[in-house]
């Protein structure tokens, strides 16, 4: 008797789940990034950070991205009261940054050029080319504040294992899959809150 309750009120949640959340299909990708994507570790990641349609928990203008550093999300607000919600890996405690900033650039597969104050405390970090060694992995989303360049980026990674972690420098990480979808969706020039 009480574990058909049980099993009645999980069936429960499980319709009003997905009532509120709606998975989102991958997007559109190049042959270059199928054969780097590939060659990138896989992981398995939570499916609380997957890529999900939700009601937006923001009150952002649509085009906007918010970053929930503890909850470890990033919302890309949408019309109609909607957000994609994305799981990410942000900065260790010791790196972490709040604020707000815009998109000033955007790139893909970018170049990584580790700043002098990440050399100075792991010497071993180096330039990397664009490709799918590279730990800012497909995209990046360069954020600017006051019109300078505050050295964080929204990028992907060649460690998904670590998505729902405070592991980075600071930078915001996001399955490349993910970072993909949010880089087509991004405008130069959109709002991001990181808090």
């Amino acid at each position: 008797m009480v574990l058909r309750m049980l099993g009645a009120v999980l069936a429960i949640g499980v319709m009003l789940a997905g009532c509120t959340f709606k998975g989102v299909p991958d997007p559109e990708v190049s042959a270059r990034d199928r054969e780097w994507m590939a060659l990138v570790p896989q992981a398995d990641v939570s499916p609380e950070y997957g890529r999900y349609l939700i009601d937006d928990p923001t009150g952002e203008p649509p085009g906007t991205i918010v970053v929930d550093q503890k909850a470890k999300f990033l919302y890309f607000v949408l019309p109609d009261r909607k957000a994609i919600r994305y799981g990410v890996a942000v900065g260790d405690e010791a790196y972490g940054w709040t604020g707000t900033a815009v998109v000033a650039r955007k790139a893909e597969w970018p170049d990584w050029h580790p700043p002098a104050e990440m050399k100075a405390r792991w010497p071993h970090v180096r330039f990397t080319k664009g490709g799918p060694n590279n730990p800012l992995g497909a995209r990046a989303l360069y954020l600017y504040e006051n019109g300078r360049d505050t050295l964080y980026r929204i990028h992907g990674t060649n460690e998904p294992e670590k998505i729902g972690q405070a592991v980075s420098s600071g930078c915001i990480r996001m399955r490349n899959i993910d970072v993909i979808d949010l880089y087509n969706r991004t405008k130069v020039g959109a709002r991001v809150i990181v808090k």
